[in-house]
């Protein structure tokens, strides 16, 4: 298995696995793509379908990455998926809250969001690789809420890495901002910035378009255009998909909360790989860039001005990083094709590709969408918790409520849930009359000391802390 970039790069030179875990951007500013996409046969799932979430992800994992041996992969997969770090060996349980509709919980990692399942992973595979090739790596990422804590608690206290994460000063919610902010680790730095989660996604797509200081300072990213965070997280759609299903020829959908593209390109990607997805639900909330696209093949990032603060932050996001990964298999797997777009999307703030040849590929592709508000949000915590018993977060709320508005009653719909209720108080508070549960190890988070660097929309600066506080060779 090899990689190429979405823009062209690496063509004559197809990379492994492990040079585009650690590249993140790619040199031409594109993202790694595999060059096909393995896919399992229907034997091939009935088999996979008993097994143990361990073992299914390196079933999986393994079909991406072939320069790690497999008894090092086996045990850097097993040491990330237990019991222990996720709740239940199960690691991404399903609740069937009425029939064919059903909840995965994916979210009952470290940092109680669904970034975990992937960032758990990365931190142990990253430990592996600089060791092996005896390298350091500064990571430096952008976070609208989740992110940012599931990459520090993952790679915090690991040697060979310093992690700058950036975030958007006073948009996230007390819960994500003391999760982040009160570490005390010495390789983790936060900066706040005076703008928008996009205004801090720019800052890291500009340090890495700087190949020399990219190159200087070993420039990693964990963000979701990470290779390694798409793939890790493919594997608890197979395993959604098997608690949902009696047999490996049913259908179901997924609904999926989303920002970044990120995590339902997994589900898109297991599609890809075989398993029986038939559409894909994707919620957004007031910033809707992707619902806009979905519904008339117009992509128009907004503005920092136009990009709403809402009850779902951690979907506060109006430019979507892993959309060209899509968009380059819609468009024929074409990197000339997909340079051309994003040069109009320089130029014009936006493409289209309603009406042209592409079209039809996006519509083959099985998605449909859905847009909250933060009324629609309150009313579906409000009825989940009335007609079956269970709390959801606001960004899982969103898909929920997608859900509700798109299934189709003769195929099992799966709501993925992305956070737990308990790291947005107010917004539970405010639905339902009262603070959402925590566990114990989070009681009094908000109350911890906290320390970030604040730093104003200027990608200098943040070069300039980075080479102050880079990891040391």
């Amino acid at each position: 298995m090899r990689y190429v970039s979405t823009r062209g790069a690496w063509s004559a030179t197809p990379q492994p696995f492990c040079a585009v875990l650690l590249e993140g951007l790619a040199p031409d500013g594109g993202l790694a793509v595999p060059q096909a996409y393995p896919r399992f046969t229907p034997a091939e799932l009935d088999a996979l379908r008993p097994a143990s979430y361990a073992d299914l992800a390196l079933a999986i994992v393994e079909r991406f990455c072939d320069d790690i041996p497999r008894d090092d992969l086996a045990r850097l997969v097993r040491a990330t998926y237990t019991a222990e770090a996720f709740g239940s060996p199960t690691i991404t349980p399903l609740t069937v809250l009425e029939p064919g509709l059903a909840l995965l919980h994916v979210s009952n990692g470290p940092t109680l969001a669904f970034k975990d399942i992937a960032l758990q992973w990365l931190g142990n595979l990253f430990e592996y690789v600089l060791a092996r090739e005896g390298r350091t790596v500064n990571i430096v990422g952008a976070t609208s809420g989740d992110t940012g804590s599931a990459a520090e608690h993952a790679l915090k206290g690991r040697h060979g890495v310093a992690v700058f994460m950036l975030s958007p000063h006073g948009r996230m919610s007390a819960f994500q901002r003391a999760q982040m902010y009160s570490l005390t680790d010495a390789n983790v730095h936060n900066l706040a910035i005076e703008g928008t989660f996009d205004d801090c996604q720019d800052i890291v797509k500009a340090i890495n378009g700087d190949a020399a200081f990219k190159a200087r300072y070993a420039i990693g990213a964990v963000n979701s255009i990470n290779w390694g965070r798409i793939v890790a997280q493919v594997v608890y759609y197979f395993s959604g998909y098997f608690q949902a299903t009696r047999g490996n020829g049913e259908a179901v959908d997924f609904a999926v909360p989303s920002g970044n593209f990120g995590n339902i390109l997994s589900a898109y990607v297991a599609r890809e790989l075989g398993l029986p997805v038939r559409r894909l639900i994707l919620a957004t909330n007031e910033n809707d860039v992707l619902d806009e696209f979905f519904r008339s093949g117009r992509y128009r990032p907004r503005s920092a001005a136009e990009t709403h603060i809402t009850s779902s932050p951690s979907m506060d996001i109006a430019k979507a990083s892993n959309f060209e990964r899509f968009v380059f298999d819609v468009v024929g797997r074409d990197p000339a094709v997909v340079r051309a777009l994003w040069a109009e999307l320089a130029r014009d703030g936006g493409f289209d590709l309603a009406g042209t040849r592409h079209w039809a590929a996006v519509q083959a592709a099985g998605f449909v969408s859905s847009r909250s508000t933060h009324a629609d949000r309150l009313a579906t915590i409000r009825a989940v918790d009335e007609r079956y018993g269970v709390t959801i977060d606001p960004h899982t709320a969103d898909g929920v409520k997608a859900a509700l508005e798109l299934r189709d009653p003769e195929v099992t719909t799966v709501c993925v849930e992305t956070a737990l209720p308990a790291k947005f108080g107010a917004t539970i508070l405010e639905a339902l009359g009262h603070e959402p549960s925590r566990p114990a190890a989070f009681v009094g988070l908000e109350a911890r000391p906290q320390r970030c660097t604040v730093l104003p929309v200027d990608a200098a600066r943040v070069k300039a802390y980075i080479e102050e506080h880079a990891a040391a060779a």
